[in-house]
C-alpha cells in the first residue's frame, strides 16, 4: 500500500486502499470507483474528494479553479440541496476537527494528485443542484513543476490598489456580533490558518515590524524621540515566551507590552493566542493587542484595531488543543 504524500499521484484503487483497505475495490463501479464524494469509513465526518476540472453533467458545465493562494472554488454534484446531509457537513466543517482530502485532476485520462486537506471558506446559500462553494487548501506550497505535472494552471488574486507602508488604525469589531455574514459571504473569507507555520511566520515578523516603526514615528513625531529609540522588539531580541512582541511606551513614558495578530483576511478572521499569551494579557495593566488584518505583504498595508485586557476576555474562544495527564480525574 503506498503512503498519502502530498503532491504524489494516485489512480482510484490506491486511494481505496489507502482509506478503504479492508474493502473490494471495482474499477469504474461502486462507491470509490466511480463516486466523486466518498465518506471515509468508521469517519463520521471525513471524506475525499475526487475531482476532476473541465468535467460536465448532463446541461451543466462545472465552474471549477484554483487561485495561487490555494483556494478552491468547488460546486457539488448537480442533484445536491441545501439541505441534504452531506452538504450540511460540508457547511459545518471545522478542519481541527475532521478532514476533507482532496484529490485533483485536469482531465479523466490522467491520475490525481492530492493537494491536501480543505478547510471550509463560504458557500452561497442562494444557489443549490450543485451548492456553490470555496474551500481554503491547507499548507498550500505546491511547486511549479507539480503544477506543470497535472496541468493546472492557478487563477491570480487580484491585489487591491492600496498605499504603500501604512497602517490604518479603525475601531474594534462589536463582540456581540453573529457571524454569521462572514461564514455565508460567498465572496469568500480569507484565512490564515496555523499550519502554514512557515508561511505565518513571515506575516507574522510583516506585522510586528509594521506596528514597531508606527510605534517610533508617533512617538518621534510627538517629540519623544528618546522614548522611540527605547521601543524593542522583544519577540526578536529574546524570543516567543514573553507573552508580547513589543515593548513600547506612552508620550509620558509608561511602559507598552504590544501583542501582535497578523492576517490577510478581514476584520473578523479569528486568531490563535497561546495560553500564556493570554495569561500574560490578564496579569498586565498596560497590554495592548494590535489586531492587523487585511494585510497587503507586497504594499506593507494593513488595517487595524486595539485590545485591551479586558476587551480580550468578552470575546468568545474555543480550545482546540488539550493537555493530557496520565491519570484519572478527581473532580
Amino acid at each position: 500500500m503506498r503512503n498519502l504524500i502530498k503532491y504524489y499521484q494516485y489512480d482510484r484503487k490506491e486511494i481505496h486502499d489507502i482509506f478503504s483497505p479492508h474493502s473490494t475495490f471495482q474499477p469504474s463501479r461502486g462507491t470509490w470507483g466511480l463516486q466523486g464524494i466518498v465518506r471515509v469509513p468508521d469517519r463520521l465526518k471525513d471524506y475525499v474528494f475526487m475531482v476532476t476540472f473541465t468535467q460536465s453533467a448532463v446541461e451543466y458545465q462545472f465552474d471549477e479553479s484554483v487561485t495561487d493562494s490555494g483556494v478552491l472554488t468547488w460546486q457539488s454534484q448537480p442533484k445536491q440541496s441545501l439541505n441534504e446531509s452531506r452538504i450540511l457537513d460540508f457547511i459545518s466543517h471545522d478542519h481541527i476537527r475532521s478532514n476533507i482530502y482532496l484529490f485533483l485532476r485536469t482531465n479523466k485520462k490522467s491520475p490525481y494528485t492530492y493537494l491536501g486537506k480543505l478547510a471550509y471558506l463560504s458557500h452561497d446559500p442562494t444557489r443549490e443542484k450543485p451548492v456553490h462553494f470555496k474551500w481554503q487548501i491547507l499548507d498550500w506550497k505546491i511547486k511549479e513543476d507539480q503544477l506543470n505535472s497535472m496541468g493546472l494552471e492557478l487563477v491570480s488574486t487580484e491585489v487591491e490598489k492600496v498605499p504603500s507602508s501604512e497602517l490604518i488604525l479603525n475601531t474594534s469589531p462589536d463582540p456581540t456580533e453573529s457571524n454569521s455574514k462572514i461564514e455565508h459571504d460567498f465572496r469568500g473569507r480569507k484565512i490564515d490558518f496555523a499550519e502554514n507555520d512557515e508561511r505565518n511566520r513571515e506575516l507574522g515578523l510583516s506585522g510586528e515590524l509594521l506596528v514597531l516603526d508606527k510605534e517610533k514615528e508617533y512617538l518621534t513625531n510627538n517629540g519623544r524621540a528618546d522614548f522611540a529609540e527605547k521601543v524593542v522588539h522583544v519577540s526578536q531580541v529574546i524570543g516567543d515566551g514573553t507573552g508580547y512582541d513589543i515593548l513600547s511606551y506612552s508620550l509620558e513614558g509608561e511602559e507598552k507590552y504590544i501583542e501582535v495578530k497578523t492576517t490577510r483576511g478581514g476584520i473578523g478572521t479569528p486568531f490563535y493566542i497561546s495560553s500564556s499569551e493570554y495569561h500574560f494579557a490578564l496579569d498586565c495593566t498596560n497590554y495592548a493587542l494590535y489586531r492587523l488584518y487585511n494585510f497587503n505583504m507586497s504594499k506593507n498595508y494593513a488595517e487595524y484595531f486595539i485590545l485591551k485586557s479586558k476587551e480580550l476576555t468578552e470575546l468568545y474562544k474555543e480550545p482546540i488543543n488539550y493537555r493530557v495527564f496520565p491519570r484519572r480525574r478527581t473532580d
